[in-house]
């Protein structure tokens, strides 16, 4: 069988995992990126970099973008219309807002083309297994046409609509954040209280509380290792877009408002550390104490 000619647009973080696997599955893949050498650094892989933007989506079959926020995404389409042949599939795994979504679809569906909005969750290192959970909104025809690729990333769940996908990512990235702070609480209590906060985390993971956040950002947090995954910026971004969800669907979200404050507080200063970096806006309202000894691990 003939796999399709896959253009890959945005080689960040996520997209450089995420576009290594695809070339590993044998997929006629162009990459491309704002900044080309980070495009350029994939030719090894098999990859077929493309320093201009055009050149990388004209004649794909499907085109893949995974970019930093809305705005990013719909000028990146606005300059690819010109050379996308008709019909070509668009799938955005970035993070975008709900109408942010529906609007590329409506634009690419003007001039000939198909959109699927596919945000992921899992990290970079769920990108590098192939292991990300990617939540999808299309018609019938379009994720089933779109789903063998996604497999090749993760594991694609069709979730409604276009712009479903987006609803669903932030429902996620709500609880993701909530719980990174939850789990910062507990630890920085556990600490101040006189107990050893890692035989805490480690008493605690097999009951009701524990959860991925508690395995993979409690470590964090007691390692002190803010290094990116996720991103402090990203996670804001996140947070404000869930409010502006929450506010258009006319529901008040109490818990994820200050959760936002929470990562505001520490956008400023340190927007590139790992979103477990909740941590620091938590000790920074309680002066004198710290979860640990060892040095903090940055950016």
């Amino acid at each position: 069988m003939t796999l399709p000619t896959v253009a890959f647009l945005g080689i960040g973080l996520m997209g450089k995992p995420m576009a290594t696997r695809l070339a590993q599955a044998g997929y006629p893949l162009r990459v491309w990126n704002r900044t080309a050498a980070k495009a350029e650094a994939l030719r090894d892989t098999g990859a077929e970099p493309h320093a201009d933007l055009h050149d990388a989506v004209r004649g794909a079959d499907i085109v893949i973008s995974i970019l930093e926020a809305g705005p990013i995404v719909g000028q990146v389409i606005d300059d690819a219309l010109p050379a996308l042949a008709h019909d070509t599939l668009w799938i955005d795994m970035s993070s975008t807002r709900q109408d942010e979504a529906v609007d590329f679809a409506a634009r690419l569906r003007q001039a000939g083309g198909r959109f699927v909005d596919a945000p992921v969750s899992g990290g970079v290192g769920g990108a590098e297994a192939g292991q990300l959970a990617i939540m999808a909104g299309a018609d019938a025809a379009d994720y089933a046409q779109a789903e063998p690729v996604l497999r090749v990333m993760g594991s694609p769940k069709a979730v409604g609509p276009v712009g479903s996908g987006q609803v669903a990512k932030l429902c996620n990235q709500l609880i993701v954040g909530a719980t990174i702070n939850v789990v910062a609480e507990a630890l920085l209590l556990a600490e101040a209280a006189g107990a050893d906060p890692a035989a805490v985390r480690e008493a605690i993971r097999g009951g009701f509380a524990g959860s991925r956040v508690l395995e993979v950002h409690g470590q964090r947090m007691l390692e002190r290792n803010f290094m990116p995954g996720g991103q402090v910026k990203t996670q804001l971004k996140d947070q404000r877009n869930i409010l502006a969800a929450a506010s258009g669907a006319g529901v008040t979200l109490p818990v994820t408002e200050l959760v936002t404050r929470q990562f505001e507080s520490i956008a400023g200063d340190i927007p590139s550390a790992d979103h477990a970096a909740g941590l620091i806006a938590l000790e920074r309202m309680n002066p004198g104490k710290r979860l640990g000894t060892a040095p903090d691990r940055m950016p």
